[in-house]
């Protein structure tokens, strides 16, 4: 059997200092914000979980739906023999993508959990004995230093979880994806679609509560982390789309007046009634924009599938 190779590139600490970070800069902007990377401690993970297999939410089933019947074009187009993936989590998706990928020689999951890392690992490679898995413990939103692995690189990021960066934050983004690639490489790409609010709105609000219960979650980890006070009960959740930006934003609404502590930033943050605080975007995205995007980071978009009901998109671009 081929080694499951682990390497930490994130430092440990690492975490909690970016969650002190985000917190403080997050408490004290107006408005108030929270990012969404905070949601994923184990309960919110199982409540993310929860949310794909709900009726509202699509965007899971229709990118499954494209991998399972687009595995071998997408494979056949990269001609790759690494796969690096980015936010890899559970690599449910990718064993798709690994059954297809008939040249593959190694597989790179990146993810902040070592344990899902772990756990992935030992189920693939008893999949695919003759697969080399290297994975790395890293933020993706950080620098990156990728291991030495035969050419050429596919490098996906899948779920739509780009629509969770600002533009600015795209941009940067998807310029560190051109700079890990060699010209020829190819980026696989998830991306949710604009399509009508109705949909959109029940996607992120639904009708069990499950999405309500893992917005507020990240209150819950900054309650349990960095002992604040916040009560979930005292915030209703919030999901509305933003037609301008063509994006859909959760926010937590206070209830009341109130004010929140958080003794390890010492730290008091005023709420006033109905106060609003964002948790997410999530951006949806039009093939011209997706094409614009990756075109000025140096990556030509030169596949693009959807599933069936044109819901979701995974396009495929090769770096100059």
């Amino acid at each position: 059997m081929s080694p499951f190779l682990l390497t930490r590139t994130l430092p440990e600490g690492a975490t909690d200092a970016a969650l002190r970070a985000d917190v403080l800069r997050g408490l004290t902007a107006h408005p108030k914000w929270l990012p969404p990377k905070w949601f994923y401690d184990a309960r919110g993970s199982e409540l993310f979980d929860r949310i794909t297999e709900l009726p509202e939410y699509y965007p899971t089933r229709a990118e499954r739906e494209i991998l399972l019947t687009r595995a071998p074009e997408i494979a056949a187009a990269s001609g790759a023999r690494t796969l690096v993936e980015l936010g890899s989590g559970s690599s449910d998706k990718t064993r798709h993508l690994l059954a297809a990928l008939r040249d593959l020689d190694t597989y790179v999951p990146v993810d902040v959990s070592e344990s899902a890392l772990t756990q992935a690992g030992a189920g693939l490679l008893a999949e695919h004995p003759e697969l080399t898995i290297h994975a790395l413990i890293a933020d993706f939103t950080a620098a990156l230093d990728l291991p030495a692995t035969p050419g050429p690189r596919l490098l996906a990021f899948l779920g739509g979880t780009i629509g969770n960066l600002v533009p600015a934050e795209r941009t940067a983004f998807l310029a560190a994806v051109r700079a890990l690639l060699s010209p020829g490489d190819t980026f696989l790409l998830g991306t949710d679609l604009v399509k009508d609010e109705a949909t959109l709105v029940r996607a992120y609000d639904d009708s069990a509560g499950v999405t309500a219960a893992f917005n507020k979650n990240v209150l819950d980890v900054v309650n349990r982390e960095l002992g604040a006070d916040f009560h979930p009960g005292s915030f209703d959740h919030v999901a509305l789309w933003d037609r301008d930006h063509e994006w859909i934003e959760m926010r937590l609404r206070s209830r009341t007046a109130q004010t929140v502590k958080v003794p390890a930033l010492d730290l008091a943050v005023d709420f006033a009634p109905g106060e609003e605080m964002r948790t997410e975007v999530s951006a949806k995205f039009r093939e011209a924009g997706i094409t614009a995007e990756l075109a000025a980071a140096g990556l030509d978009l030169t596949h693009w599938w959807t599933d069936t009901a044109g819901r979701f998109a995974l396009s495929l671009s090769t770096a100059r």
